[in-house]
C-alpha cells in the first residue's frame, strides 16, 4: 500500500483539510523513521553516488528478512524506491519525496520554535 504524495505549501496558512494530510503524512513518516535499522538502510543509500543495486543485508550486516521487511516499509512512505534489474533490485533515495519530508518537518519545527519565541510561555 504505497501512500499517496501530497505536497502542500509551507508559507501559508493550510486549510484544515491540507492540516490533516500533512499531520497524517508526517506521522506516517516519523513512524517509519523511528527504527534504528531503517535509519541505517536510509544514511546508507543516502551515501550512494546511484541507485544501489547490490546485497543491502551483506553491506549492512542485517539479516536478509529484515532488509526486505523495512526496505518495504521505507518504499510505502515514498522514500525510497526500488527498480527490479533481475536478479537484484536497485534501491534508491526518493529525492522527490525525500525534499518534502524535509520541507515539511523543518517548517513544522520552524513554526514550533516562532509560536514559542512569541509567547511568554516558559
Amino acid at each position: 500500500m504505497t501512500e499517496k504524495t501530497t505536497t502542500l505549501f509551507y508559507c501559508r496558512e493550510l486549510t484544515p483539510e491540507e492540516e490533516k494530510i500533512q499531520n497524517r503524512r508526517m506521522a506516517n513518516i516519523a513512524k517509519v523513521l523511528s527504527n534504528p535499522i531503517r535509519l541505517k538502510i536510509l544514511r546508507f543509500l543516502a551515501k550512494q553516488k546511484e541507485c544501489f543495486n547490490g546485497s543491502l543485508h551483506e553491506e549492512l550486516g542485517i539479516p536478509r528478512a529484515t532488509i526486505s521487511q523495512n526496505l518495504q516499509m521505507l518504499k510505502d512512505v515514498g522514500l525510497i524506491h526500488g527498480k527490479i534489474e533481475s536478479p537484484r533490485i536497485k534501491y534508491c533515495i526518493n529525492r522527490e519525496n525525500w525534499d518534502e519530508a524535509r520541507n515539511m518537518f523543518a517548517a513544522f519545527f520552524a513554526d514550533c520554535v516562532k509560536e514559542k519565541e512569541d509567547s511568554s510561555c516558559c
